[in-house]
């Protein structure tokens, strides 16, 4: 399950219960007359109550749209609060390789796997806005949650993450057709210009199992279980993001930097 369907579920769950708790306040707090027999009394009201909520669902819609809009509210909150205690692990780590403008005044951050349809569809979109801005700083962060080779591919990308050669692998890679079993990728490797035999030198150092626990550690610590995932500040973006809202978001934390 990624995050929206994660999301959507604790906000289905949030949504029947708040219906429950309305309903029941209802009930429990309505000024009662006395009556001989008080509970015979409640049932015959909590039936009446039932009857205008059903008559008039519109009451139950304008809380539960409340209820998920202070909801979704709190966790965007808690998600901005989460990722900005992260910042420096998520921008400056010295393991995570970086790509368009080293010097850039905004930061985007992405967490990918190497087989997930998703981030092939999103790598397009991310190359067309390196292009398009000579200011973005780009941070690659290795997240293989998809299988064996998804480990093996990131095993690879991460053992190349010094070399010149380390960009053109990543797109390679993340545009190849499955299986990315070690033979497909260090042919991937060979075909961009790496020493494959240098590269499985590099995979097989402790290091390498090293960053990807800290990368899986750092996206379980901001609520990442999907792929791809994007970070522009303190702006947590999962799924495929047009270029256009990436734009946006850019720009806009250009604006608070400069602000």
């Amino acid at each position: 399950m990624n995050f929206k369907n994660l999301l959507d579920s604790k906000r289905a769950i949030y949504t029947f219960a708040g219906v429950a708790a309305f309903v029941l306040l209802v009930v429990l707090l309505w000024p009662m007359p006395r009556a001989a027999d008080p509970f015979a009394d409640r049932a015959r009201f909590s039936a009446a109550v039932m009857d205008v909520i059903r008559s008039n669902p519109e009451i139950v819609m304008e809380a539960v749209q409340t209820l998920q809009q202070r909801q979704g509210q709190a966790e965007q909150a808690q998600s901005k609060e989460t990722v900005a205690a992260a910042r420096d692990q998520l921008e400056k780590d010295v393991n995570s390789p970086v790509g368009g403008n080293p010097n850039g005044d905004v930061t985007l951050v992405e967490f990918y796997d190497y087989r997930c349809p998703y981030c092939r569809q999103a790598q397009s979109v991310v190359r067309d806005l390196i292009k398009s801005d000579a200011n973005l700083r780009f941070v690659y962060k290795e997240f293989p949650i998809l299988g064996p080779d998804s480990v093996v591919a990131a095993r690879a990308a991460v053992g190349a993450r010094n070399s010149v050669y380390y960009e053109a692998f990543h797109d390679a890679l993340i545009t190849a057709p499955n299986p990315l079993d070690l033979d497909h990728v260090l042919k991937i490797a060979a075909g961009v210009g790496l020493n494959v035999d240098a590269l499985q030198l590099e995979m097989r150092k402790p290091e390498v199992d090293q960053i990807l626990a800290a990368n899986h550690a750092l996206a379980e610590q901001i609520g990442i279980n999907g792929t791809p995932a994007f970070i522009v500040g303190d702006n947590l973006v999962p799924g495929v993001v047009s270029l256009q809202d990436l734009q946006m978001m850019v720009a806009a934390q250009r604006a608070r930097n400069k602000g």
